[in-house]
């Protein structure tokens, strides 16, 4: 009796369908994990880039204000030694004004000069003249303590009309006669270049003038010639 050989199949799936499935399955998952992987990479990238932006416009800011903050300061210290610099040019002429002389009236005419002699005079003519209108302002000399002001020349007799006498603190003596108006008081001190009365024609005065004198004592008799002494001042009249 023959016998009946029966082939049986096998149901394993054959190697190369495994293989490709595989390969398959190996690509679609590469293809998956490397996109990942690259959406990854560049959302970090991004990060970073946002980050190094920010860090610098941070920087920028406070390189900004800092800039602005110097220039402030630079600035409120330019103008503190600005103004400081004025005070002390102000200190400065103040200063120098007071140590300085002038001639005691601004615009004038020189009239009768210290020593000159003649009929309208006692005695030589004992300071200098400057023609004025009735009015015009008369200045202290220079800076110092009023000793003589009134009527009768403050004590030195009728002829110099309405006087002041000042006192300097070099010694020396400024007088101011034939004064329409006196402004100062006897002890006031004064400075240089300060209103002290108007100019007039009292007194023993043949028209409106400023009789001024140099002294070295508060009373007549002792001036000197204020022209010359004025100009040992550096005052030229």
């Amino acid at each position: 009796m023959s016998k009946r050989v029966t082939t049986q199949h096998s149901h394993r799936p054959s190697v190369s369908r495994v293989g490709g499935a595989l390969v398959t399955a190996g690509l679609g998952a590469s293809l998956v994990f490397g996109a990942g992987a690259a959406f990854a990479s560049d959302t970090s990238g991004s990060g970073a880039l946002t980050n190094s932006v920010t860090a610098e416009s941070i920087a920028k800011q406070a390189s900004a204000q800092k800039s602005h903050a110097d220039h402030a300061k630079k600035s409120a210290a330019e103008k503190k030694a600005a103004a400081k610099k004025k005070a002390a040019e102000r200190r400065a002429a103040a200063a120098k004004k007071a140590k300085a002389w002038e001639t005691p009236v601004d615009r004038y005419a020189l009239s009768a000069s210290y020593g000159t002699g003649g009929a309208r005079w006692a005695h030589k003519h004992s300071g200098q003249d400057f023609a004025v209108a009735i009015g015009t302002k008369v200045e202290a000399a220079h800076s110092g303590t009023v000793v003589k002001a009134g009527g009768n020349g403050a004590g030195d007799g009728p002829a110099y009309g309405n006087a002041i006498v000042i006192k300097h603190a070099n010694g020396k003596y400024s007088q101011y006669a034939h004064l329409s108006k006196i402004d100062v008081h006897i002890g006031q001190h004064v400075k240089t270049g300060q209103k002290i009365a108007l100019s007039g024609n009292t007194g023993n005065s043949s028209g409106p003038h400023l009789h001024f004198e140099i002294r070295t004592t508060p009373n007549y008799g002792s001036a000197i010639n204020p022209v010359s002494y004025l100009k040992t001042v550096h005052v030229s009249v």
